[in-house]
């Protein structure tokens, strides 16, 4: 430590009791560890399916809940998993909560019977330092030795017996791929709650610390004013946080007591406040050296682990990139390989579905609305399900293997030279499967400047809410197209869509943190944890969380929003003239739609108003049709695909029958405005689809912007700008690809 003042963490009155559990009563069970160190793949693994996901009142933080049988089966358990953190010393809101969750301090989720830190085999000395504070608190713990089968191909060797022996608590060896010592684990957390509080810290301060430490610890037990009562290793946890913290206790009495000690330790040492901390490293580099054996090389050299060799080229300042952008081109390559047949299945599935609907009920309204709004609007963003779970399939794999770690540390250089911080990049990383996600991420960065510069560009990200829309634009015009006999147009398009993203972010980073947000970066300080195996439990558990709420928005938020613009392109009705009557019959395939549903949509609430701000995106190249699929894409991205659906009729010929029609990509490209000529072009599609790169089109976006920053002002200032840089964007790239003699 180099600052002059007490440790950061904060004061901490009390530590709730442990109470021994009944055998009637569900015990809680919470989950901690570093980030990287296999904790939430052996919460998947613990809880399988049987878990459930929210927030923490008031706050946007996630919290993970799972049930976990104990012991021999008999002993239900709810397991909590908490945001990863380093220590006790919270600095970040993610690393607040867990640590409030540990010290029962939440009013939401019970004080702990027991604690089961995962500590990465492979990193024993860094992850320590969290069992260093954990053992002080006195609740019952238990070490989950996590990557053990890493460790065991690597040059160390853990003494597990020595390493028990040195800590006091029991450690399980735990390997999650092979579902080996799960049962072990679930056995020792039960003794453990039995057998009640652990023994405490394994180390002691200087001896005149150490009385201090013990005269407020006796008088926390006899003044505990209504406060829960602590055991005596958590009284003196807490005595200890109030005397190295940099705040002081509220009351007078007990502020008085830690000021006097506090001078008292001055007077002897001037260094006093920095002894926790090196205290906790020396009895770490005790265990490290008691439970582990180093496995030489050549020449007594240590083996060059495989992580090592990997590295030289993943994360070389010259190859390191490139390695980046091939495996951007494979993922996304395979995406749009993989997932045709799946959609076209389900498009096929949902047209089969409406003509069955249709044939099966009587025409009305009623009908219209199943058909047209209900099975139309919803199946138009279901069919785009198989590429979604692709993308969080290759998403997971990465995340599983280490190589997104890399890929932030690759892209360290960039964020800096913007003047974001490192850390910036996890959340932006995020922000490409759900920008809602990449947002609550950015409380990890402590600076707010830093913070909320990561918030106003995390929307640039492509997130997987435009890919249908990505993929419907390049479907209809794109498809069969290569550059060199074996490059896919379409896969360039999409990985140009990504970038343009991310540089116009970059750019806006630059201006912010160059004006209202200046302030210098700090310097990244970044694990990158070892390459393993990806856990096929844990890319299952992810791939159904995020597949599935994306069904669920399906079922939901598209449905209410397919259902009004069903209403809005029906209501009011019209009844046609004998002039539009004569006019249909005399149309020929060219002209604009003059039949009764062209008419009925033109005519309707929603047609009004496409054509009501049809001047201004006419320069983009869009129409009123496409105006209306703008409108209700501010909602949520996703729906222009259902509101195109709905209002090109997918699913009915001319006269309304019960006749499938092409698909929506026929619709589309078959498309025509008033003069005849196609309202759909390739320029008009890439036009559109670099408007839904740059414009901020997610109201639940907008509402955890509100939540985070607490303020209207900043989610009024995004919609802003990115609205304005979405219409620059689009209106150079439709007039300046016409002047280039692009259609």
């Amino acid at each position: 430590m180099t600052n002059a003042s007490p440790s950061t963490s904060p004061a901490v009155a009390t530590v709730a009791q442990v109470v021994p559990p009944r055998a009637t009563r569900q015990l809680t069970v919470a989950l901690a560890g570093n980030p990287n160190a296999g904790k939430t793949t052996l919460f998947n693994a613990l809880t399988g399916l049987r878990q459930k996901v929210a927030n923490y009142p008031g706050v946007t933080v996630e919290r993970k809940e799972g049930f976990w049988s104990l012991g021999d089966g008999t002993m239900p358990a709810r397991l909590v998993d908490l945001p990863g953190l380093y220590s006790l010393d919270a600095a970040s809101l993610d690393e607040q909560i867990a640590r409030d969750v540990l010290l029962g301090h939440t009013t939401h989720t019970p004080a702990p019977d027991c604690i089961v830190v995962a500590v990465d085999a492979t990193n024993l000395s860094r992850n320590l330092y969290l069992v260093t504070q954990l053992l002080e608190i006195g609740l019952p713990l238990v070490v989950a030795l996590t990557m053990y089968d890493i460790a065991e191909r690597q040059e160390e060797r853990i003494d597990l017996e020595e390493f028990r022996a040195a800590i006091g608590v029991p450690v399980v060896p735990v390997v999650t791929t092979q579902r080996r010592g799960l049962d072990a684990l679930a056995s020792a957390v039960a003794r453990a709650v039995a057998e009640g509080a652990s023994p405490g810290a394994g180390w002691r301060l200087p001896e005149r610390a150490e009385e201090e430490i013990a005269a407020l610890a006796r008088t926390e037990q006899a003044d505990a004013r209504g406060a829960r009562l602590c055991s005596l290793a958590g009284a003196r946890y807490a005595a200890m946080v109030e005397l190295y913290s940099d705040e002081l206790p509220k009351d007078a009495a007990r502020r008085a007591a830690v000021e006097a000690a506090r001078a008292r330790l001055a007077a002897a040492d001037p260094h006093w406040w920095q002894e926790p901390v090196l205290a906790r490293y020396d009895w770490i580099e005790s265990v490290a050296k008691r439970a582990v054996a180093r496995r030489r090389g050549v020449a007594g050299a240590p083996a060059r682990s495989v992580t090592g060799r990997i590295d030289r080229f993943v994360t070389h300042k010259v190859f390191g990139p490139l390695i980046l952008l091939a495996v951007m081109f494979v993922v996304f390559q395979t995406i749009f390989s993989w997932a045709q047949l799946p959609m076209d299945l389900i498009d096929k599935g949902f047209g089969a579905l409406g003509d069955a609907v249709r044939g099966a009920l009587p025409a009305g309204l009623f009908t219209d609305l199943l058909v047209d709004g209900v099975i139309a609007g919803v199946g138009g963003v279901l069919v785009f399900l198989p590429q979604i779970l692709l993308l969080f399939l290759f998403i997971s794999i990465l995340e599983d293997t280490g190589y997104m770690s890399r890929a932030a540390f690759i892209m360290d250089r960039l964020m800096r030279g913007v003047g974001l911080h490192g850390k910036a990049f996890m959340p932006l990383l995020s922000s490409f499967a759900c920008a809602i996600p990449g947002i609550m991420a950015t409380r990890t960065i402590e600076n707010p400047k830093d913070r909320l510069a990561t918030i106003l560009i995390a929307p640039f990200m492509s997130c997987s809410a435009r890919l249908p829309v990505y993929t419907l634009m390049i479907a209809a015009f794109f498809t069969g197209r290569r550059v060199f006999g074996f490059l896919s147009v379409g896969v360039l398009i999409i990985m140009a869509m990504y970038l343009l993203g991310i540089v116009v972010a970059v750019c806006v980073a630059w201006v912010l943190k160059h004006t209202i947000l200046k302030s210098p970066p700090p310097p990244l300080v970044l694990e990158l944890p070892p390459y393993r195996t990806p856990s096929l439990n844990n890319v299952v558990h992810t791939i159904y969380q995020r597949v599935s709420a994306f069904v669920r928005r399906a079922g939901t938020v598209i449905l209410a929003i397919s259902i009004l613009l069903w209403a809005l392109v029906t209501f009011p009705r019209t009844t046609p003239t004998r002039n539009d009557a004569r006019a249909a019959a005399t149309s020929t395939v060219n002209a604009p739609p003059t039949d009764d549903k062209g008419a009925q949509i033109r005519q309707s609430f929603a047609g009004r108003l496409g054509r009501f701000i049809e001047p201004a995106i006419r320069p983009l190249g869009f129409d009123w049709q496409m105006g209306i699929g703008l409108i209700a894409s501010f909602a949520a991205r996703e729906t222009l695909v259902s509101t195109l659906s709905i209002v090109y009729n997918v699913g009915d010929d001319e006269s309304g029958d019960a006749k499938q029609s092409d698909s929506l990509i026929q619709a589309v490209r078959d498309a025509r405005r008033p003069d005849g000529s196609p309202a759909w072009t390739p320029l008009v599609a890439v036009s559109m689809m670099v408007f839904f790169v740059l414009a901020c089109q997610c109201m639940s976006t907008v509402a955890v912007v509100r939540r985070e920053t607490n303020s209207w002002r900043w989610p009024l200032f995004m919609v802003g700008y990115m609205l304005a840089l979405a219409y620059v964007g689009s209106l150079v790239t439709y007039q300046g690809g016409r002047l280039l003699g692009f259609s």
